[in-house]
């Protein structure tokens, strides 16, 4: 009876071990890299000329191996951030009589600012190679983010980020790589606040990541 006893005791502590290093396994990413981006709503077709909006973005990034499909590699990238914002509208009409206050939301909004806008970024990226060592990669993301500061199009608070990206990596030693892209992004609310017009980015960004063994 002690010897099964101490035979399950043994089994459970190994189970438990097994199962613990399992699940450390698939949290631990397979590279950790960080991505620097900046952008604007006027560049080519995104010019809005109601505002000027800018943001300089820094992302830590961690990536997770979703599988391949054909020649498809597939990654999950989670990608906490903080996005510095400059801001100021241009067109005084775009706040009409109609909204309270609206002569002082005129005198705040015409006048330039900084905002910053923290996020959790979870992105679903797709790469093929195309020659050695370089890969082109696109990819789709959705996050959930705070704007600190409000502005005619968009409420403090609570908001959710998109982004389109579509770039080159290129691994410039056995377990580093750059990555170099553009993105199209958009910040708005999804109507929890008013008002969520929202803005709209076309940017470009630069990353570097190293592959964990």
């Amino acid at each position: 009876m002690k010897n099964n006893l101490l035979i399950l005791f043994i089994a459970l502590i190994s189970f438990k071990s097994i199962s613990q290093n399992s699940i450390i396994n698939k949290l631990k990413p397979m590279k950790i890299g960080f991505l620097y981006a900046f952008g604007s709503n006027e560049r080519f077709f995104n010019d809005d000329p109601d505002y000027t909006y800018t943001a300089k973005i820094v992302k830590g990034q961690a990536y997770y191996n979703l599988g391949n499909w054909k020649s498809l590699d597939f990654e999950l990238i989670i990608q906490p951030q903080v996005q510095f914002l400059r801001h100021q509208l241009i067109n005084s009409f775009y706040v009409t009589p109609d909204q309270e206050n609206f002569q002082e939301k005129i005198a705040e909004f015409t006048k330039k600012k900084n905002m910053n806008l923290y996020a959790l970024e979870f992105g679903f990226s797709a790469s093929k190679n195309i020659v050695e060592k370089l890969d082109i990669q696109a990819g789709i993301s959705l996050g959930f983010s705070y704007i600190n500061t409000r502005s005619e199009r968009l409420a403090k608070g609570f908001t959710f980020i998109e982004n389109f990206s579509l770039g080159l990596k290129y691994k410039i030693i056995k377990n580093q790589i750059v990555h170099l892209g553009s993105y199209i992004g958009h910040v708005s609310n999804l109507n929890f606040q008013k008002p969520n017009d929202g803005y709209n980015l076309l940017g470009f960004q630069l990353g570097y990541a190293i592959v964990l063994n």
